[in-house]
């Protein structure tokens, strides 16, 4: 299974009350970010079966943004175990849930997203790798041990499609 870690866009700065923080929307950066990835995306023929998202307003945004640059028709699946308070056992829950797909996108946050994907890579032990904000790293996953095939940020994305031009 092909699993794509996305981080959520630049979604300006942390509020102190938990509750509105959860309601924090995308900035004005992050949409850009969202749209150029999804972009990437789309220009390297990615195809997802399924995209799962942290029910917070910032993620759920870059999960609607991103699948709409990938012409995903289904409906996003918000789910806690991407939220950012999250456990490592109940992202693998996730992961074994959801195995029978080819391909999924799951959208969250800083830091538990990145130590997320660094035990994916890492056999379940830790390897040092960062999400930057809007960036998307593609892994192949079997059996809860996973190859990072690339890592994208937004910036990668655009300084690409410069090039391309």
């Amino acid at each position: 299974m092909f699993v794509y870690f996305v981080r959520h866009a630049s979604a300006g700065q942390h509020k102190a009350d938990p509750a509105k923080d959860e309601k924090r929307p995308l900035d004005n950066d992050g949409i850009e970010q969202c749209n150029t990835v999804g972009r990437g995306l789309a220009a390297l023929d990615t195809h997802v079966d399924l995209i799962l998202s942290s029910p917070l307003k910032r993620a759920s945004q870059t999960a609607s943004l991103v699948a709409n640059e990938l012409a995903y028709e289904d409906k996003i699946v918000l789910t806690p175990a991407l939220r950012p308070d999250s456990t490592y056992a109940k992202f693998t829950a996730l992961l074994d849930e959801y195995a029978r797909h080819e391909a999924i996108m799951v959208v969250g946050h800083n830091p538990n997203l990145s130590e997320f994907l660094g035990r994916v890579i890492g056999g379940g032990g830790r390897a040092g790798i960062e999400l930057k904000k809007g960036a998307v790293a593609r892994v192949e996953v079997d059996r809860r041990r996973g190859i990072l095939d690339w890592m994208l940020t937004p910036k990668t994305v655009r300084t690409l499609s410069k090039h391309e031009k």
